[in-house]
């Protein structure tokens, strides 16, 4: 598969601290790529270099082999970078299929045309979406009384407003419950399967990481150590000491 994302030699210091040092890693166009350690690893950090929040101390970042290192974040995203964050973040005053109907006023470059009928603008657009994420028979509802497991469903759905090439998600299934973190990655992956968009993300629930992730990377204080599959991550001793000190870190399945 070709390659959607492209990272060379990506380095972040803070008064000579090294938050990420020299990452080097690719995302394959539709591909499930998780990034995972433990906290403080630098994971936020790297992705925040990925996306504009940050600029890197070194390293380039390439989005379809065009370099887009240090680029802001509305430059990225217009060149179909999505992304979604640990904390949720909606118009809670609004409906559901309001806060899509702002997303998509904003990719058609009408974010400006708040008016009196601005509500009736790309309706039919924002239930396709909706119905996506499975949220379509709550799209009147207010946001505010919405669980958190359906306001990420919401800010995901928000996401792929943009159709993004690439889609990068931090901790999406953080505070949800067991069964919406496994309902939610299902919808993940079911949309890289059927849409061809590519996901890049970090998550603690290992479960949800080797249930769905195609391959997955592995930050320690800032370095990556280890990129493979499922399998080859399970197995490899040095992961094993970050996680567990030692030992087996995950029981292995009858597929692996």
């Amino acid at each position: 598969m070709s390659e959607i994302l492209r990272v060379e030699n990506l380095k972040k210091s803070y008064d000579g601290f090294l938050a990420v040092n020299d990452v080097s890693f690719a995302v394959a166009k539709g591909e499930l790529k998780a990034l995972i350690g433990p906290n403080g690893a630098g994971k936020s950090t790297c992705f925040n270099m990925l996306m504009g929040q940050l600029r890197p101390t070194a390293g380039e970042v390439y989005l379809d082999g065009e370099r887009i290192t240090g680029k802001r974040p509305r430059e990225i995203w217009r060149r179909g970078v999505g992304r979604t964050f640990q904390i949720t973040g909606t118009y809670q005053s609004m409906s559901v299929i309001e806060n899509v109907q702002m997303a998509l006023m904003s990719h058609h470059k009408r974010i400006f045309s708040i008016a009196p009928r601005a509500w009736k603008l790309y309706r039919d657009e924002a239930m396709g979406f909706l119905d996506t994420v499975s949220m379509a028979d709550q799209a009147d509802r207010p946001c505010s009384v919405l669980a958190y497991g359906d306001l990420k469903r919401l800010e995901l759905a928000i996401a792929l407003c943009h159709r993004p090439r690439l889609l990068l998600m931090d901790e999406p299934t953080a505070g949800m419950a067991p069964s919406a973190r496994i309902e939610l990655m299902q919808l993940v992956a079911d949309i890289v399967r059927d849409q061809g968009v590519s996901v890049l993300f970090t998550e603690h629930d290992m479960d949800v990481v080797f249930a769905h992730a195609h391959h997955i990377m592995v930050l320690n204080r800032g370095e990556l150590i280890a990129d493979g599959s499922a399998t080859e991550v399970r197995n490899n001793p040095q992961v094993q000491e970050v996680y567990l000190g030692g030992g087996t870190l995950f029981k292995e399945d009858a597929n692996a």
